[in-house]
């Protein structure tokens, strides 16, 4: 088992997706802290960079970024005995870290709550019905040894699951979810406080950007209960873009009446990133599959092109037809 494995000091690498949202790093960095107190030597490495609103974190300070950092990370996953891939479950979401990844001779442990894993791993725990890693997680901890969590930890777990859900208001967000969030709440976490951290902290651009597509490169298709928001890289050098600006963007137009499907797309250096949402049944994951070579859950997935932006964007708006019955049903 796991826990016997582990029960003496090993070295171990914690790792997530590339492009970290609020619960890749908050469950990375409560299992960073968790592993500490255990006794092992931990490093959280990140493929890339990560929205500056989740910097606070506790423990932040630790992480290496692969990008940034790249020998200090190959070099502590190549020593690693144990490797941890949070909140992902194919090696290629790790973008370039993959190579040194696939190279490790390390222990793997998997867990996430993407459907389909299919990341060979030693120790796989696997749930695409909890609402986040972080919700996963939490439940591995408790089992394992519950006197090790506390407020800190707590709060990188309420981070993950809070953003993960939409603020607990997502279909993913079930009964087990907010008795998990009461429980981390028994911790003397301060809830307020993380909220405004992650959605109450942007630049005076980020809101101008946010402005800007709304009003500029917002598309609605109404017979298709559809909209688009897309940003080149024009727009983003016109509002100084840093990682995270555009977090949420794809989630604007659900609130336009009638609207339940949503598609972003950021224009990249060598690629196009789409992030989809939708309401009620229809499958965002089954779309992304078959047309970005992405995927996700039900109502919240990804995908990406090598094409152009412009070329990209014919692309989807010539797919919404085929659609247009499963996008009206009732």
């Amino acid at each position: 088992m796991l826990k016997e494995e582990l029960s003496v000091p090993k070295h171990i690498v914690i790792t997530m997706h590339h492009g970290p949202d609020g619960d890749a790093m908050g469950s990375s960095l409560a299992l960073y802290q968790f592993l500490l107190k255990q006794g092992h030597e931990v490093s959280v490495v990140t493929p890339n960079d990560y929205p500056e609103f989740l910097h606070w974190l506790p423990c932040n300070h630790v992480v290496v970024n692969y990008m940034k950092q790249k020998s200090l990370a190959e070099e502590l996953i190549r020593r690693a005995q144990f490797i941890f891939h949070l909140d992902y479950s194919q090696l290629k979401r790790s973008a370039d870290m993959q190579h040194v990844l696939r190279q490790a001779t390390a222990v793997r442990v998997l867990i996430d709550h993407h459907p389909e894993p299919n990341l060979s791993s030693k120790y796989l725990f696997s749930d695409s019905e909890a609402s986040s890693t972080g919700e996963l997680l939490y439940g591995i901890m408790k089992t394992w040894d519950s006197s090790l969590i506390d407020r800190d930890i707590a709060t990188c777990i309420y981070t993950g699951v809070m953003t993960d859900t939409g603020c607990f208001c997502y279909r993913n967000a079930g009964v087990h979810t907010f008795l998990v969030a009461s429980e981390l709440m028994a911790y003397n976490i301060d809830r307020i406080a993380i909220h405004e951290q992650v959605y109450d902290n942007f630049s005076v651009q980020r809101m101008r950007l946010m402005g800007y597509c709304l009003n500029h490169k917002m598309e609605v298709f109404p017979e298709y209960r559809t909209a688009l928001i897309s940003l080149s890289m024009e727009d983003q050098k016109q509002y100084d873009f840093v990682v995270g600006d555009s977090e949420g963007f794809v989630n604007l137009p659900l609130s336009v009446k009638g609207v339940r499907f949503t598609a972003f797309f950021l224009e990249k250096d060598d690629k196009i990133k789409i992030s989809f949402r939708s309401k009620g049944d229809f499958s965002t994951n089954d779309f992304a599959k078959k047309h970005f070579k992405g995927g996700g859950h039900l109502n919240a997935s990804g995908g990406e092109t090598r094409l152009s932006l412009e070329k990209t964007l014919h692309i989807f708006r010539e797919l919404l037809p085929l659609y247009q019955d499963a996008l009206n049903m009732p």
